[in-house]
């Protein structure tokens, strides 16, 4: 999960390099906001990603990313095989489309997508309920200083169908945020899949509840 840092020497632009599923990967992050830097969460749930491709298989599946950030994650699902929606804040979706199309173009299986998602706001008229389908959703420090915690769980909510998996790489810092994972599970099953004490990361693997009886014959 080591990342190098390259200069610009002839260019403006720096970036960083990255290694996963058989592929250097080039990120272009930004240092004026939260949402445009690779941080510890993303690298964690991307070394899970490929090291568990197997059990998570994301061949043809289909993948929605929140908070995409720089895009890593997305990154990386897509070269794994998944059809890839990644979603953010529209201030942020110019460098993330950067990121993504400079990383899978001639390399995925499919092309990722990217959308703006404003947490809460328009889910239903941007992501139908009758028509999307999510097999995962991916998450990576999304619960981290900010105000919209409801919001929050109101679209993992939206998104999640009875079989869609979530899978959620979170580091704890600062109560508030910490009882969002007790309200989280209101809703949904949680389980700790892998830890990280020295960062301080936890990846969740999470399942609407009720669901497995949900998806039993009567």
């Amino acid at each position: 999960m080591r990342r190098r840092f390259f200069p610009a020497v002839i260019t403006h632009e720096t970036w960083e390099g990255f290694h996963f599923a058989g592929h250097e990967i080039r990120i272009t992050e930004a240092t004026d906001c939260y949402g445009a830097v690779v941080w510890p969460s993303a690298l964690v749930l991307c070394y899970f990603l490929e090291t568990n491709s197997k059990q998570y298989n994301l061949v043809d599946k289909n993948v929605i990313e929140i908070g995409a950030g720089t895009g890593l994650v997305s990154i990386v699902a897509s070269l794994l095989g998944a059809f890839v929606t990644a979603t953010d804040l529209p201030e942020l979706l110019g460098n993330l489309r950067h990121n993504v199309l400079r990383n899978t173009k001639l390399k995925s299986k499919h092309q990722p997508c990217v959308k703006e998602l404003s947490w809460g706001i328009d889910l239903e008229k941007n992501f139908p309920r009758s028509s999307c389908h999510f097999d995962y959703i991916m998450a990576a420090d999304v619960v981290y200083h900010h105000p919209f915690l409801d919001e929050l769980l109101l679209t993992f909510d939206h998104l999640c169908k009875n079989d869609t998996v979530i899978l959620w790489a979170m580091k704890f810092r600062l109560e508030k945020e910490n009882k969002f994972v007790d309200r989280f599970q209101t809703l949904f099953d949680l389980e700790m899949i892998s830890n990280f004490p020295s960062l301080n990361i936890t990846l969740y693997k999470a399942m609407r509840k009720d669901s497995m009886k949900a998806s039993l014959p009567n």
